[in-house]
Formats: structure tokens, sequence, C-alpha cells
């Protein structure tokens, strides 16, 4: 079933209130004051039972400029707008401003409702359309009708609910799977039930017995009870006005502006990427760095504005630009948002957010502005793809992706393996997690890591390989370990690089010695054989040698690489083939005692109780035991 919401604007005192109780039967003025001064303050809402059998809910705005900003909030989801316009006074400032600000937020139908017609003759009723017509030029409402009522009267009441019926039929349907939000617009308690928040939802579909989040902000709740127009409902949906009784949280804890969504859905942002424009009408252009009130949602924040290729905008001109916030905010590519002045307070502009969850851009950074290009005019999945590329450092999850999007996991996979297939992206796998990077990225990362083997091998010929700790953090430190580890296994797997022994090399590299440095390798191992497991003294060896210390420690250092010595600790190294007997002979003896201790281990290997402890400390590390207080056990 299609959900839709119908919302009013127009100036103060022109007859909004009044024709939406002729429409409905029902007044939305709430507040004590706004029944007493006659005019609306904050926003109201009711809902309209149409002729088709269509519930549609509906959004009356204040008119007053003073209330600009509960108009804008209450602004959010409108399908269909109803202008209204007294005969009596004709196009005034607020219908002016507030026909530019549905512009902006990207409202497509609605239509000009004329009020108070029984208070002016017929030739003054005709030149207030024709004025009409002028001032609706260049606007969503150029083309649309415009109906003469009395709300008192009840004239021309039927033509305009036959109207709204016909245009129902052509709100586009929402998607409800999508992620669901709803911008909050009131928030109160009730005697026995707790908070409430009352708001339109905008995408998506909430249940009784969901978890949401209150963004910004990391406070949780659970849905206790939904309402749409005034019924219970276990369930709401996309384009529906609703009410959420949120159990777990206070009053205190919600704002007018706040975002109700699925936990850990969305992520806060104090910049947003925006393509925007001017209104041609604003008296003088727009200068880098000028501090705006920005809307977005149902949230006002305060602003600068950092135009990235120009230094002033010009009215009606329009341009990319990033909004550095005063407060973080929540948003999603595609909202529409409104600017205005921070003071006087008068409407300058607006356009769409592009990236809510932005790095910091330069200006005049032509890479950044083919990005936002790609962004504003790209399809679907070129726009995931930029947003890879964008997060790649981070080697973000699936999961982080739909946060950065506000899309549901399952769309954005889907995109991902279009993307794969294409060769754009590069896709880890683990247990839990997908963790995925843009091609351009990996061979950025993949360029390097080569380039810094290729040095290494040259400066340390003898040496193995470099370990592979010390690429992951210089080159893949944004990715968890074991998706550093894949990312190298990646490289190997297509044959740039080797491992082993927790080293990697170049493929194709090998160690290779020299004559003198083949000499030096034999000495050493002789040396290390007849140590057998007694500790050696390093410094001595070098220092009795007739080779020079640099050169012995090179090839040293080579040998504890190829793991032809084992180093135990760092003053203590055995022989590789002395170290697998001496761990044979300790294996044996647990599998025959149990256990073994220091000291039992000491008078089985005739050693002391250093190197004892030594070799049963890196058996822990290798993972063949297991210390439980002062007693070793084999772990297989």
């Amino acid at each position: 079933m299609k959900h839709f919401i119908i919302g009013t604007a127009g100036h103060i005192d022109h007859g909004k209130t009044t024709l939406i109780k002729a429409l409905t039967g029902r007044e939305t003025d709430r507040l004590k004051e706004e029944k007493e001064r006659g005019i609306s303050i904050d926003l109201g809402f009711t809902f309209f039972d149409l002729p088709s059998g269509k519930r549609a809910g509906i959004v009356d705005v204040p008119g007053h400029e003073k209330f600009i900003k509960n108009m804008l909030a209450g602004t959010v989801g409108m399908d269909i707008v109803l202008l209204v316009i007294a005969a009596d006074e004709g196009v005034m400032p607020q219908t002016v401003e507030h026909l530019a600000i549905l512009d902006l937020l990207g409202v497509k139908k609605g239509f000009v409702v004329l009020t108070k017609t029984d208070l002016v003759e017929e030739e003054w009723l005709k030149l207030v359309i024709e004025d009409t017509r002028e001032n609706l030029k260049g606007t969503f409402l150029e083309k649309s009708p415009i109906i003469p009522v009395s709300s008192t009267k009840k004239t021309g009441i039927k033509e305009a609910i036959k109207l709204i019926d016909e245009m129902a039929d052509e709100v586009e349907e929402r998607d409800i799977k999508d992620m669901p939000r709803l911008p909050v617009d009131r928030v109160f308690s009730i005697s026995g039930f707790g908070t409430v928040v009352t708001g339109t939802l905008i995408s998506g579909t909430f249940q009784i017995g969901d978890e949401v989040q209150i963004f910004p902000g990391n406070k949780i709740g659970r849905i206790r009870n939904l309402q749409v127009h005034d019924k219970d409902n276990k369930k709401a949906y996309s384009g529906q006005r609703v009410a959420i009784n949120i159990a777990g949280l206070k009053k205190a804890d919600i704002n007018r502006g706040d975002v109700i969504a699925p936990a850990d859905s969305m992520k806060d942002t104090m910049m947003l990427d925006v393509s925007m424009r001017l209104l041609n009408s604003i008296p003088r252009p727009i200068k880098n760095r000028t501090r705006l009130r920005l809307y977005v949602g149902t949230k006002e924040v305060l602003c600068r504005i950092v135009l990235l290729d120009k230094e002033e905008l010009t009215p009606g001109e329009s341009a990319y630009a990033q909004l550095r916030l005063e407060e973080r905010v929540v948003a999603k590519r595609g909202d529409k948002f409104v600017l205005r002045y921070y003071s006087p307070m008068f409407t300058i502009g607006g356009g769409e957010i592009l990236e809510a969850n932005p790095t910091k851009k330069k200006r005049y950074d032509e890479r950044a502005l083919e990005e936002l290009k790609i962004k504003d005019k790209g399809d679907y999945s070129d726009i995931i793809e930029r947003i890879i590329l964008d997060k790649s450092f981070e080697f973000p999850t699936l999961k982080d992706i739909s946060v950065y999007t506000v899309k549901p996991e399952d769309r954005i996979e889907r995109e991902i393996e279009k993307l794969k297939e294409k060769n754009k992206v590069v896709v880890f796998k683990l247990s839990k997690d997908m963790h995925v990077i843009h091609i351009d990225y990996f061979n950025k990362i993949k360029d390097e890591i080569l380039k810094e083997l290729k040095i290494f091998h040259s400066n340390y010929p003898l040496r193995s390989g470099m370990q592979k700790e010390e690429l992951r953090v210089k080159y893949i430190k944004g990715a968890r370990a074991k998706v550093a580890d894949n990312f190298i296994d990646l490289l190997e797997k297509e044959e740039y690089i080797k491992q082993e022994n927790e080293n990697v090399r170049l493929k194709g590299f090998k160690v290779e010695y020299i004559e003198k440095q083949l000499e030096i390798k034999k000495f050493l191992l002789d040396k290390f054989d007849n140590s057998g497991l007694l500790p050696l003294n390093k410094e001595k060896v070098f220092h009795d040698m007739i080779y020079s210390v640099n050169e012995a420690e090179q090839v040293f250092t080579s040998l504890v690489d190829e793991k032809l010595l084992i180093k135990l600790k760092e003053d203590i190294y055995i022989k590789r083939e002395i170290y697998e007997e001496a761990a044979d002979i300790v294996k044996k003896y647990i599998k025959e005692n149990k256990y073994i201790t220091v000291g039992q281990c000491r008078d089985l290997l005739d050693t002391n109780r250093k190197v004892s402890i030594a070799l049963l400390e890196y058996l822990d590390y290798e993972k063949i035991t297991k210390r439980v207080k002062d007693k070793r056990y084999l772990l297989n």
C-alpha cells in the first residue's frame, strides 16, 4: 500500500490551518498560544482519508518568518504540497520563501490553493491568479493548477480533494527495504508510557521490538509501541507519520533534529560534501568561509561554507562545497538541505548531500572535484566504487560501507560483487566480515611493498627477507592483522612475493653467499654445533674470528633468518638440528610423564636453568607446549 505525506506552505494568516480543517474536519493547532493568537507556531499533524480510500498524513507548517526553523522541520518527507495564498493579500514574502525552500528540497508535486476567495471580488481574484502565475515561473509549481477556495463556506474544497486524490496516484513508491530513518520533529513524554517521538518515516520500516539508536550520539532504546494516524500498529512504513514510544530513553535524551535509526547504522559527521545553488533573488554573493545556518532533515546547525573551486558564489550560481559544521549531524548521500544566512536570517540556497562522511578537502584540488562530480552525476555503482576508493585506507567492511551510504548490507554486497566482476575492487572474506578495497589502492600498496623489498634486498643481500610484521605496520596499518595477512597472501598467490618463516621476499630472490661468506657461515655453524645447548657468547665468537665483525654479523643474521640458527632469547642461539633434537626429547618426556618442569628439563638435557627456561618458553611460543603454573603440558 502506498503511503504519502501532504504538507502546507505559505505566508502567515493565509488560512493553512483552516484549510486543513475544511479538508479533514480536524484541527492541527494544539498549543494554547496558537489557539489564543490564531496563528500556527509549531508543526501541526493530522491525517486525511481520501475518497479513493487512501489515507495520507498531513503536516501543517507555521507561516511566520520567526518560525521558519519549524517550517523547515515540517517539510521532511512531504510528497504533495499545498501552497496556500490568501486571495485578499496575494503573494507575500513568506509565500516566496516557502516556495523557494520547497523547490530546494526537491518537492515534485503540489498545487496552489487560493483561500479567502469569499472576501474578494471576481476581478481582484483574476489579478491575484495572474500575479501568482508570474511568481511560480521557474519553480516546480510553474504549471500546477490554482484552486480558489473558501474554507469557511466550503467552496472549492471538493475540487481540492479530488486533485489531491489524483496526485496521490502519481506519488512514487518509497523503498520499504531501505535503511529505516525517522528525523525527529517532536519529543514528549506521556505518563505511564514514557518517551514518545514523532516524525515522518522517510525510508524503510520499523516494528515493535526493534532496537534503535538516537543519532548523533550513542543512546540505545527499543520500540515499545508504534502509532500511525492515532492508531496502534505493529509496523510502520516509509511515507507515514509515525509516533514511536521508546523504552529505555528519557525525554531529555532526544531532541528535535535527532534521527531514529537501527543501532550502528549511521555515522555522525562534522563535515558534508555538497552540490548546491544560490537563489537568484538573494542580494549579494556568498564568500568562501561565510558562516551560515544549515537545515538538513529536522536539524538546524551552524556551519562555514568552504567553496572548493571559487572565491565567491553569485546569486543563481551552482558549486561544489564542503560544509564545516559546528556540531555533529547524521545524513545520507542524496539528502536535500537548505542554507540561510546566519544573520539576518533568510534563505539563500540549498542543494544535495554528495558525501555524508567525507575527509577534509583542499580547495582547488582537481582530484577532489572529480570525485564530487562522480558522486553527483554517476550511477549507483560508480558512487559505491568511489566511496570504496575514498575509504580503502581503512580496509572497510561491508557494514562500514553500509553505514557510510545508509543502505542495507545486502544491497551493498550486490554492488560489490558487480565491481569485483569488473576487477574494480579486491575483497577479503574472513569468517565473520567481508573487507573490500579498491583495485587502485591495492596496486598502490602492492607497488610500495615491492619497491621496499627491492631496496631491502639491495641493502641486505644475505637476509632471506623482510619481516612480515614490519610490512604490515608500514603499509597495511589500516587493516586488522588477519586482513593484512590476507593482503600479503594475495601478493604471494599472484606471484609477486614469497613468504617463509614470517619473512617476505621478492619472488625469485634467494640468498647467495660469496666465497668469504661461505667460510664465515661454516665457521659459525661449527662453533654453535660444538656449543650444543650451552650458551655461546656471540660477540666473543666474532672477536675470535679473522673476519670483520660487520661481515660476521651479516652472515649471522642470515643464518637466523634461514632458521639455521634458532633464537631462543636475545642472547641465546642454538643450531637448528640441536633445537629439534632437544624439542623431541622434551616432547617424548612429557608424553611419558604428562608434564615437565624447568628443573626436569635442565637435568634431562644436561644444560643450565637459563637455557631450559628459554627453550621451554620458545616451545610455548611455537604452540608445542602450554605452561600451567610451573609445569609444561603438550598442546597436541
